[in-house]
C-alpha cells in the first residue's frame, strides 16, 4: 500500500504515519526533506521521529525539535548543492561521519600497535616466528644477544621510540665490553629483522631506526687453509682414532661440504654411481655436490658396513639422539696433536674444522678453476664470499703477465717476432 504523506507548514518538508507504532500519544512519523536548484528536484529521506536526533546534534542543541532538525538538513543540503561544497545528502552525510568513524578507529588501532614495546614484540611475535623459520642454532644466538644486551638498550621502549641514538649506545656498551665486531654486527642486525618484521605486518609504520646507524664491517674471514701434505697427515691422525670423525673431515675436503650439510646426508642423497651427494636444503638453497674417487670409496665402504635393516632415510653419520650436532672435539685433539696452530695468535689463521672447506675451495683456485665455478660447488649464493679465493689466482695472473712480458722483449738484429694471428 502507497504511503500517504502529509504537509507541514514549512515548504519542502512533509512526513507519512506508521501504520501501527506510535510514539507518545500520536504514531510515529517519517520525515522527508525536498528542494528544487537549477530546475532539479531533490528528495532525501530524514528518519522517524522514534530514532531522534542525532547525539551529537542534540548535546550541541538540547531544545532543537525534530521539525527543526529537519528544516536545519534542509538548508544545508541546499546550500551545499548549489555551492557543491559539504555533503549534499543526508547518505552523503552518514558516508562521511562513518569515514571520519573508520579513521579514528584506524588510528587508535595503530596507536595501540605502535605503543607495544621492542621486547614485547620481539617475544610475542618475533620469536616464535623465527623458531618456525630458522634453525635451532641460529635462534638460540639471536635470543642470545637479545637477553644479554638488546633487552637492556630497548625492550622497555615502544618501538616508535627507539632512535638511532639508542643503538648506538648498545653499539658503545657492547663495544665497551670488548665484543668482537662480528657480535655487534649480529645484535644490530636483530634488531633491523625485528623492526622489518614488524613493517611487514603492519605493527609498525615508522623509519627502521637501524637504517641511521653504521654497522661495524668485521674482518672475520678465514684466509688459511691447509696445504695436501697437512690435509694428509691430518686424515692419517684421524683415521687412527675416530672413522666417523675421519669420513666426515674427507667429504668436507673433497666436497667443500660444511659440517651441516655432512650431519643433513641421509643415504637416499648418495649415488656412489654418479659421485653425485645431493645437498638439500642448504644455507643458499638445495645443490648438488661431486664426489673424488676417495670420497666415492668412502661412502661405498660405508654402505657395505651400514646395518642390514637401515633405512635410506637414515642419517649417515649419526649422533647420540639421531643428527650430529657438532664435530666431535676428535679433531680438535688433531690439530693440537699435530701442531697446525701453535705460536698462531690471530684466530682467523687457526685451521678449524670450517677450514677443510676453505681448503677444498683453495686447492680448486689452484688448479686453476675459476671463481663461478667454485661459487656453484661450494653452493655460495652470490660471487661475495667466493671473492675470498681471488688472490689464490693471482699468481696465475702474474705468471700470465711474466709470459707476456718475455714474449715482448726486445729481439737482437735481425730476428722476427712472430706474433700469434
Amino acid at each position: 500500500m502507497e504511503k500517504k504523506w502529509y504537509g507541514t507548514a514549512h515548504k519542502g518538508l512533509r512526513y507519512f504515519e506508521h501504520d501501527t507504532r506510535k510514539h507518545g500519544k500520536r504514531y510515529d512519523r517519517y520525515y522527508s526533506i525536498r528542494f528544487r536548484v537549477d530546475g532539479k528536484l531533490h528528495t532525501y529521506g530524514v528518519g522517524w521521529v522514534s530514532e531522534g536526533i542525532p547525539e551529537a546534534i542534540h548535546k550541541a542543541e538540547p531544545n532543537l525539535g525534530f521539525e527543526d532538525y529537519c528544516l536545519k538538513l534542509l538548508r544545508q543540503y541546499k546550500g551545499n548543492v548549489k555551492t557543491g561544497a559539504g555533503p549534499k545528502s543526508p547518505k552523503e552525510q552518514r558516508s562521511i561521519e562513518q569515514a571520519k568513524i573508520d579513521q579514528l578507529e584506524q588510528e587508535k588501532q595503530q596507536a595501540e600497535k605502535e605503543a607495544i614495546t621492542f621486547g614485547k614484540f620481539f617475544e610475542d611475535t618475533y620469536l616464535p616466528q623465527a623458531k618456525a623459520d630458522k634453525k635451532e642454532k641460529t635462534v638460540e644466538r639471536e635470543e642470545g644477544l637479545f637477553n644479554k644486551w638488546i633487552k637492556t638498550a630497548i625492550s622497555d621502549l615502544s618501538m616508535k621510540d627507539v632512535t638511532p641514538f639508542h643503538l648506538e649506545k648498545l653499539k658503545r656498551d657492547m663495544k665497551t665490553d670488548e665484543l668482537s665486531d662480528r657480535s655487534i654486527e649480529y645484535a644490530l642486525s636483530i634488531v633491523r629483522q625485528v623492526f622489518n618484521t614488524a613493517k611487514r605486518l603492519k605493527v609498525f609504520t615508522g623509519e627502521n631506526p637501524t637504517n641511521d646507524v653504521k654497522f661495524p664491517k668485521p674482518d672475520n674471514g678465514r684466509m688459511r687453509f691447509l696445504t695436501k701434505k697437512e690435509a694428509e697427515a691430518l686424515l692419517n691422525y684421524l683415521k687412527v682414532h675416530s672413522q666417523d670423525v675421519h669420513d666426515i673431515t674427507l667429504l668436507s675436503l673433497h666436497c667443500g661440504l660444511r659440517f651441516g650439510e655432512i650431519a643433513a646426508l641421509t643415504w637416499q642423497d648418495v649415488n656412489t654411481k654418479t659421485g653425485i651427494l645431493t645437498i638439500r636444503d642448504a644455507k643458499a638453497g638445495s645443490r648438488y655436490a661431486f664426489m673424488t674417487e676417495q670420497a666415492i670409496a668412502m661412502m661405498k665402504t660405508r654402505q657395505d658396513n651400514r646395518p642390514k635393516k637401515s633405512k635410506l632415510s637414515n642419517f649417515i653419520f649419526k649422533g647420540r639422539k639421531g643428527k650430529l650436532k657438532q664435530i666431535s672435539l676428535t679433531f680438535a685433539k688433531a690439530v693440537e696433536a699435530l701442531k697446525f696452530n701453535k705460536g698462531i695468535d690471530d684466530p682467523r689463521l687457526h685451521i678449524v674444522f670450517h677450514s677443510c672447506r676453505h681448503s677444498y675451495a683453495s686447492w680448486l683456485v689452484e688448479q686453476g678453476q675459476d671463481l663461478y665455478t667454485v661459487q656453484k660447488l661450494l653452493g655460495h649464493k652470490t660471487n661475495v664470499m667466493t671473492q675470498r679465493y681471488s688472490h689464490i689466482s693471482e699468481n696465475k695472473f702474474r705468471d700470465a703477465a711474466k709470459a707476456l712480458s718475455q714474449a715482448l722483449q726486445p729481439q737482437q738484429a735481425g730476428q722476427v717476432v712472430n706474433f700469434p694471428k
